[in-house]
C-alpha cells in the first residue's frame, strides 16, 4: 500500500467488526450523528473537502463499505455478499458500536442506494437521508430495459464471473479513471483532489477489490432490485424527510423525469431538492455547494 495522505486530519479511526469482516471509519466533530457513505468506483476519501465543516455542527462517521476501500473484502456469488440490504447491517453496526441509536445519513451513488435500503428496512433508525445523484435501483433497471437509460455499466460490471473482472483488472486506473472522466462535467479529472485519487487507485489495482464492485452491480441486478420491487408493491415507503440532490450534468437531460419527481412517485412522496451544478461527483466537483445544501438540510 503506497504512503497515502490523511485526507481527514484530527478524526479518529475505527475498526467496526461485522459480518463483514471488519469495516474501517473514521470520526470527527461533536453534535447530532451524521454518517456519510461513498460511492463507486470510489472510498470514503471522497468527502475530504465537506466532512470538515460538517463536523463544526455534527458528529461525522465516514465509513469505507464492505469490498471498498479499508474494509475487509467478505466473499461473495452472484451479488450475495453485496446486496444492499447486508451492507445496510453494516452501517448500523458501526452505529451500534459507536453507540447511535438513530442517525442521518448522507449516500452518494452506491452509497445513497444502501442509505435508502436502510430506510425502507429499519424505520426509526434515521433521522434524516440525503441521497445524491441516484434514482431507485428497479427505476434505473426499467430505463435499461426499455432502451432509455444510458448505464451501460450497469449491465457490464453485472456480468456473470469472470468476464467483468477481466475486463477491469487488465488496466484498472484507465478503467476505473476513465468513469470518473466520463461522468464528471468537465470530463476530466481537474476536479479531483490528486491526494484523493491515489486512495482510488491504491484500491483499484486489488483484484479481490475489483471482485467486490462487480459483485456490488450484480446484486443491484438481482437481489436489490427484487427488494425494491417487493416494497413498491407493497406500498412502503421512506418514513424520515428525504432530500435528493441531482447534479446538473449527469442524470437530468432531455426527456427525462428529474430525479426528485422520481423518488417523489414512489419511495419518497414528501421529498425535497436541489440541484447542484457539477457532473456526477458533487461533493468533489462542487464541494461548496454540495456541502451548504447538506448543512441546510440536516441542520433544518
Amino acid at each position: 500500500m503506497p504512503d497515502l495522505a490523511d485526507l481527514f486530519p484530527g478524526f479518529a479511526s475505527r475498526n467496526v467488526a461485522t459480518d463483514a469482516g471488519r469495516i474501517f471509519a473514521r470520526v470527527g466533530g461533536s453534535g447530532p450523528p451524521l454518517m456519510l457513505l461513498h460511492g463507486f468506483p470510489e472510498t470514503m476519501a471522497m468527502w475530504h473537502a465537506i466532512a470538515p465543516d460538517l463536523a463544526k455542527h455534527f458528529t461525522v462517521v465516514a465509513m469505507d463499505l464492505r469490498g471498498y476501500g479499508w474494509s475487509s473484502v467478505p466473499r461473495s456469488q452472484n451479488g450475495d455478499g453485496y446486496a444492499k440490504r447486508v451492507m445496510a447491517g453494516d452501517v448500523i453496526a458501526v452505529m451500534d458500536d459507536l453507540g447511535h441509536a438513530q442517525f442521518a445519513l448522507a449516500g452518494h451513488d452506491r452509497g445513497a442506494r444502501v442509505g435508502y435500503r436502510l430506510a425502507l428496512d429499519h424505520p426509526g433508525r434515521l433521522s434524516k437521508l440525503a441521497l445524491l445523484d441516484i434514482e431507485p435501483t428497479m427505476e434505473v433497471w426499467r430505463q435499461i430495459e426499455a432502451g432509455s437509460g444510458d448505464a451501460p455499466h450497469w449491465t457490464t460490471l453485472a456480468e456473470p464471473e469472470p468476464r467483468p473482472e477481466q475486463a477491469f483488472g487488465e488496466d484498472p486506473a484507465a478503467a476505473f479513471g476513465g468513469l470518473l472522466v466520463k461522468w464528471s462535467k468537465a470530463k476530466s479529472l481537474a476536479a479531483f483532489d490528486p491526494r484523493a485519487l491515489d486512495h482510488y487507485r491504491a484500491t483499484w489495482t486489488e483484484p479481490t477489490r475489483i471482485h467486490a464492485m462487480c459483485e456490488d452491480y450484480r446484486a443491484g441486478a438481482t437481489l436489490d432490485r427484487a427488494a425494491d420491487e417487493a416494497d413498491a408493491a407493497a406500498g412502503k415507503t421512506i418514513s424520515c424527510p428525504v432530500h435528493i440532490l441531482a447534479s446538473s450534468d449527469y442524470l437530468q437531460g432531455p426527456g427525462k423525469d428529474a430525479p426528485l419527481d422520481v423518488w417523489r412517485r414512489g419511495f419518497a412522496p414528501q421529498a425535497t431538492g436541489e440541484t447542484i451544478e457539477s457532473g456526477h461527483f458533487l461533493a468533489e466537483e462542487n464541494a461548496a455547494a454540495t456541502g451548504q445544501a447538506l448543512l441546510r438540510f440536516f441542520s433544518a
